[in-house]
């Protein structure tokens, strides 16, 4: 650990009892939690970032969409507006954030939304369409306001949080102790190959309350796609060099699959939701133009980096370029698939019933 951070412990300290304090006062009902008759489900983590929140949803979202009509609600960080807010397909980063861009430009036909206050955005969200079946809340499992019916903690394999400290020490936003709020915890970012024994201790490290679920997922990387629509899709093994860039929390696991696949990287990376200013850009235009000396080399990004350019004019010098974005899509170990899509579709079956009953009790003249 960084030296650095632990002469911050005292502030440690004191972040964590006054959260320990808020959430005491939410368990013992001094602040109210919120339910609602809609199905909703939280996908969130104990850390700061980096754990794969994006893609789990995006995993939700297809597993529910085929049957069910759904919307998520995200608190849009990183935009410049306020409120709640529902994104049509010409909103911007800047309108509703970079994460629900991303949905809806991979599902235009979802209802993607926003608000920091997820009562009031559920409650936007059932004025505007009553008919919902489900609503994903993206990354709120610390927005005690809102009781979900099942909660999804996320970890990831290389750190749990069984592993981490509080902040400013270390990136928990609250103690590990608190995990036990999760009906559901995802180990994310596993290796392809995961024997049982791995599987044991992790278990073993996490220590789970009887009613928790414990399931392992793993990225799976997809073929590069290009920006612009007159190139083709790559297959790394026709890709020697790459300038890679990154705004995100955590770019070790795309960098570490990137070189397995033996391309030479240079990497610039860059914080999470970093807003790229024209010197970034300047800085990656230079540095292709080094690496790209036999005109064989690509530039790679992340999707949801690639939500921050588009109809951006200063991004202009990086989209004429062989720009390409990295697909990556969440599976789940073994058997862990079929179980998990189980627990979620029973959950909402369920629930759906309760849903339309208590619609139906409470319409007029029932």
């Amino acid at each position: 650990m960084n030296p650095i951070r632990l002469l911050l412990f005292p502030f440690a300290l004191l972040y964590g009892a006054a959260v320990w304090l808020r959430n005491q006062l939410y368990n013992i009902g001094v602040f109210h939690e919120h339910t609602f008759d809609v199905p909703t489900i939280v996908v969130g983590n104990l850390t700061v970032g980096g754990t794969g929140k994006t893609p789990h949803t995006e995993y939700l979202i297809k597993l529910l969409s085929k049957e069910y009509n759904i919307a998520t609600l995200s608190r849009g960080f990183g935009r410049i507006t306020n409120g709640f807010l529902l994104a049509n397909t010409n909103s911007t980063h800047e309108d509703i954030g970079d994460e629900p861009r991303l949905f809806k430009h991979k599902f235009p036909d979802l209802t993607v939304s926003v608000d920091g206050n997820r009562v009031r955005g559920i409650q936007s969200l059932l004025a505007h369409d009553s008919g919902l079946d489900i609503i994903l809340l993206d990354d709120a499992f610390q927005h005690r306001r809102v009781k979900p019916e099942v909660s999804i903690l996320l970890t990831e394999y290389s750190k749990t949080y069984k592993e981490d400290f509080l902040m400013p020490v270390g990136n928990l936003r609250e103690q590990s102790s608190n995990s036990q709020r999760a009906d559901i915890i995802i180990i994310t970012k596993c290796p392809p190959v995961l024997s049982p024994l791995d599987r044991r201790a992790l278990r073993d490290k996490i220590a789970p309350k009887s009613y928790q679920n414990v399931y392992f997922s793993y990225l799976d990387y997809g073929i590069l796609q290009p920006v612009n629509p007159n190139l083709n899709a790559l297959h790394y093994r026709t890709v020697t060099k790459a300038l890679l860039f990154t705004g995100i929390a955590n770019s070790e696991p795309l960098l570490y699959f990137l070189k397995s696949q033996k391309i030479e990287i240079t990497h610039l990376k860059y914080g999470d939701h970093h807003n790229f200013t024209e010197t970034d850009i300047e800085q990656l235009i230079e540095e292709f133009e080094r690496i790209n000396r036999k005109n064989n080399a690509i530039i790679i990004t992340t999707e949801k980096d690639y939500m921050r350019m588009i109809g951006e004019e200063k991004f202009e010098p990086v989209l004429s370029k062989p720009l390409y974005t990295q697909p990556i899509e969440v599976k789940f170990h073994g058997e862990d698939n079929e179980e998990f899509n189980e627990q979620i579709l029973n959950y909402v079956r369920r629930n759906k019933v309760h849903s339309d009953l208590s619609k139906k009790e409470n319409k007029p003249g029932a």
